[in-house]
């Protein structure tokens, strides 16, 4: 097989980032990258441990001269988020990833790349094939599930670990140090659907073109939901009393993700398609002009059915109902963190809506770093969803990451960036959700920090990693392990 990243540096970094590109590994979709590992462990003479999750644990005893320096856990996740453009036939279950390298910059052809969190595994790769490398014992960490609700670690036995400080390798800015994160948890909705004949020309309302991206990270930027989009199309249609059945809702494809695309199809009476035509423009403009700078790319179309049908359709009382529910479903940040300006504090993203025969589904990731916030967010949605008669359940709910006052790591990490750089490093707290909050909540006085390579439009098919920022992270990596004695 041709290597496309043969020629990148670091070559062992790289040529694991390949490895496990070439592996088929979404969420829900584990056990061969993990198997991978194991078969990497078993073939190195590796201490390893695998679970029913296919999170797996490796250990390395300490380098000469660093055997009594306490043990250090690099921790990532071996799932990806699998989001592709439309029309892209790559099937994320058996296809490798179409790797592509533009100057100083890696990406999958038409798809997710993977980097969040591949580029944790290949570090940890490269470092336990390297015995040059200066380090006190090691404990390898890799999660499964981390993209939908964190279910790998929060099944690990950490029994299995005796580190107390832990460098997780899931963030994506070079330059930063994250030592807090926002907790979080997966909302369902469902309402129930019902039925009548409807007759008319079957219209299908298109959003397209949106950036989409990190329901945390990017919760703030003004970025367009698609499927709140949906709901205010369809709003201004019953404004104008054009009254369309409707046949089926469609949009977004991970919770924690920003939804990029939706669909809404109808039907409606041809003698109102001029009535239609207008306010399809009207709605194209207006939304355009909100949109002009966050949503350059934002695309709408609407496509006409040839002849006349007889279907069945959403009821009155299920289409108002559904209306009542995308206008008033929260979606975007909820509330700034007053302690630390500039960092939201909670937040919801709407990432699905999908049809079946029977219901409307709706699936939302809610995040705060504070617990009680978290839980009135779940209340609302439970208020909503049941006083239209539909149903609610709560899953993958996962602990806030607090920050440690006294950090003997995030000492370690601020004075070793400057020694490298010459530039302070960035301490910070995300409202992206993190299992550092799991570990800490699971294992007693653990000190934890993350860190991690450029990586661009993360949960995007146009995610990008940079391949310098790869190599000078993996410098500052290896820089910890080895003057880990003098702070640890």
């Amino acid at each position: 097989m041709k290597r496309v990243l043969k020629d990148l540096k670091p070559e062992k970094v790289f040529y694991y980032f390949e490895e496990i590109c070439n592996i088929p590994h979404g969420s829900g979709n584990t056990k061969a990258i993990s198997d991978y590992c194991i078969q990497f462990a078993r073939e190195r003479g590796l201490e390893y441990y695998q679970d029913e999750w296919n999170n797996v644990i490796i250990k390395k005893e300490a380098s000469k001269g660093y055997e009594n320096v306490p043990t250090i856990i690099l921790q990532g996740h071996l799932d990806m988020v699998c989001e592709k453009i439309a029309g892209c036939e790559h099937d994320f279950l058996k296809d490798p990833l179409s790797l592509v390298v533009d100057g100083d910059k890696v990406y999958a052809n038409g798809t997710t790349l993977g980097g969040d969190d591949g580029i944790a595994i290949a570090y940890a790769l490269a470092i336990l094939d390297d015995g040059s490398i200066s380090h006190p014992p090691l404990e390898i960490v890799m999660t499964t599930e981390e993209e939908t609700g964190m279910d790998g670690a929060q099944g690990l036995d950490c029994s299995q670990l005796s580190g107390k400080y832990m460098i997780n390798i899931d963030s994506e800015e070079e330059g930063c140090v994250l030592v807090s994160c926002a907790g979080g948890v997966t909302v369902y909705s469902t309402l129930p659907i019902k039925y009548k004949k409807a007759t008319g020309i079957e219209y299908t309302f298109l959003v397209d073109g949106l950036k989409g991206g990190h329901s945390g990270t990017d919760i703030d930027k003004q970025r367009a939901n698609a499927i709140v989009l949906l709901g205010r199309f369809l709003a201004l249609l019953e404004k104008k009393n054009l009254s369309p059945s409707v046949l089926h809702i469609e949009g977004g494809g991970k919770d924690n993700a920003i939804p990029r695309e939706g669909s809404l199809t109808f039907l409606l009476d041809e003698e109102n398609e001029e009535n239609l035509r207008k306010s399809f423009h009207q709605f194209e403009h207006m939304i355009k002009m909100e949109y002009q700078v966050s949503e350059p790319s934002l695309s709408f179309s609407l496509k006409r059915g040839d002849t006349k049908k007889e279907i069945d359709g959403f009821s009155d009382d299920c289409k108002q109902k559904l209306l009542t529910f995308l206008l008033n479903a929260f979606h975007g940040v909820f509330t700034m963190s007053m302690d630390t300006p500039g960092i939201v504090e909670s937040s919801s993203n709407l990432g699905i809506v999908q049809t079946t025969k029977e219901y409307i589904s709706f699936c939302f990731a809610a995040r705060s770093s504070r617990e009680g916030l978290r839980d009135f967010l779940v209340d609302k949605y439970r208020t909503l969803t049941e006083s239209l008669g539909g149903d609610i359940s709560v899953r993958g709910a996962y602990p806030a990451w607090e920050y440690k006052a006294d950090s003997h790591l995030r000492s370690l990490a601020i004075d070793k960036y400057k020694e490298l750089t010459g530039k302070d490093l960035i301490v910070l707290s995300i409202h992206a959700g993190l299992e550092c909050g799991i570990f800490t909540s699971k294992m007693k006085d653990l000190d934890v920090i993350s860190i991690g390579p450029d990586i661009l439009d993360i949960h995007t098919p146009m995610e990008r990693l940079c391949i310098s920022s790869v190599a000078r992270v993996y410098e500052y990596l290896l820089t910890l392990l080895k003057d880990a004695k003098d702070y640890l």
